[in-house]
């Protein structure tokens, strides 16, 4: 089940990103950042009272700061039907299961604060107001004007200094949809079909229905919405889900395409393999990175599917060189299998659900806790780990998951646990025990955490 969505909305330099990485920054702790991704951040996950939830930060989406300024007039900010921060309020209200209409309690309300106010008392979601910027006496006091805004109790807080966030996640989370008593029937292989804009997703998707499903054409960002079709494949039920293309966020243009972005993340993480489309004569981009980025960060099963394969000249040393690339490009997703194919001739198309339905299974692999301490063992006698005179020590290992396959280590001091030795400990599980197309978690907890 996808994890409800939280949009922060707001007019620029009240704090939206600020509060997103306080809401965010423990998570991504956890997380760590991989190299070779981008470092610029969308959206992220939290959890508070038991919820998860998926945070976003429209702020980090390519709004236009230095037209917000004065008094609030939308025809002031152009002619285009969707642009800058109405339209950035606008997407929020149809893809956010909450929105968060964050204002600066410091310097109190503008004219744009107005306007967006405005906009969202006509939606139907629901709406928390936060007032940033509170931790002073003049915050405080202004706090009390921004019940002029029409949209309920304004909770104050202070995102730099992390105050009040507990009640502001509080409000949160009481407007968040109940989580459903029955679930809907899971397909037997969930797939989303995902890459830059214009590399051949939706060709692959009809390809793959043998019907035109997805309008084809040769305009990058075609695709506004993610679009789910189901289908029989060798006797199991198939959910295909075809996205907007994702670019960088400094490519993001104005408009619907901005949260064509939100969606795309939303279909990797109701799947649970990404077929991530690559276009086979312009080579790996750094957007291609930024997606695989996404892809990982979601520890999903992943399908790397060169398209256009037929557009190129070839010999006997191609593919190899290709693959080579990729996996120098995207090597922190090096567990991806490759294919080429060619969504216009069907060259090698059928494979890629193949590969996508292989990927499913090893995400429901299991390892014993005996296998994997064992192994564990050998790894550590193979190459120990120690700093500043310091040395690493696993006490315990054992999967504790599935979907992703997760592995909890208990150590004497997890800070011990560099980033290149838990790549070193990934390639020995994956070594030993397969999970061939699918990201796989570690955690790493001190020993008094076992209890």
């Amino acid at each position: 089940m996808a994890r409800p969505v939280v949009a922060i909305v707001g007019r620029p330099n009240v704090g939206k990103s600020t509060l997103f990485n306080k809401l965010i920054g423990e998570r991504r702790a956890v997380m760590h950042d991989v190299p070779g991704t981008t470092r610029d951040r969308l959206y992220g996950m939290t959890d508070w009272g038991g919820r998860e939830m998926t945070v976003v930060d429209t702020g980090g989406i390519g709004v236009e700061t230095e037209l917000l300024t004065g008094p609030g007039d939308p025809a002031r900010w152009g002619s285009l039907p969707l642009s800058h921060i109405l339209a950035q309020a606008q997407e929020a209200m149809e893809e956010a299961d909450v929105i968060v209409f964050l204002v600066d309690a410091l310097n109190g309300i503008s004219g744009a604060d107005q306007d967006v106010a405005n906009l969202l008392r006509r939606s139907k979601k629901p709406i928390v107001l936060g007032a940033n910027k509170a931790e002073g006496k003049r915050g405080t006091q202004n706090t009390v004007e921004l019940y002029e805004l029409g949209l309920g109790e304004p909770i104050p807080f202070s995102a730099i200094h992390g105050t009040g966030t507990g009640e502001l996640l509080d409000a949160i989370v009481d407007h968040l949809p109940p989580t459903p008593e029955t679930e809907e029937a899971e397909p037997d292989l969930s797939v989303a079909i995902v890459g830059r804009p214009n590399v051949g997703k939706s060709s692959i998707l009809n390809r793959l229905l043998g019907k035109e499903r997805a309008i084809v054409s040769p305009i990058p960002g075609t695709t506004r919405d993610a679009l789910d079709t189901e289908m029989r494949w060798q006797g199991k039920t198939v959910r295909l889900i075809d996205t907007a293309g994702i670019r960088r966020r400094g490519r993001i243009e104005q408009g619907v395409e901005k949260f064509s972005v939100l969606r795309a993340v939303r279909a990797i993480e109701r799947a649970e393999v990404a077929i991530l489309v690559l276009d086979a004569t312009s080579g790996v981009t750094a957007q291609d990175t930024h997606v695989a980025g996404y892809i990982q960060e979601a520890k999903k099963g992943l399908v790397i599917a060169v398209n256009k394969w037929d557009l190129l000249e070839k010999d006997n040393s191609t593919v190899p060189e290709y693959t080579t690339q990729i996996r120098r490009d995207l090597n922190f997703v090096d567990w991806a299998p490759i294919v080429f194919v060619s969504a216009l001739t069907g060259q090698r198309a059928p494979r890629v659900l193949d590969l996508a339905y292989a990927a499913q299974q090893e995400r429901d692999r299991r390892v014993t806790t005996p296998k994997l301490i064992e192994m564990v063992r050998e790894a550590v006698q193979r190459h120990q780990r120690s700093e500043a005179g310091r040395q690493l020590k696993i006490y315990y290992a054992t999967q504790a998951d599935v979907r992703p396959p997760t592995f909890v280590f208990f150590v004497n001091d997890p800070k011990l646990v560099h980033f290149t030795y838990q790549r070193y400990l990934e390639n020995q599980i994956r070594q030993s025990f397969g999970f061939q197309g699918t990201a796989i978690r570690l955690i790493f907890r001190g020993r008094e955490e076992r209890a």
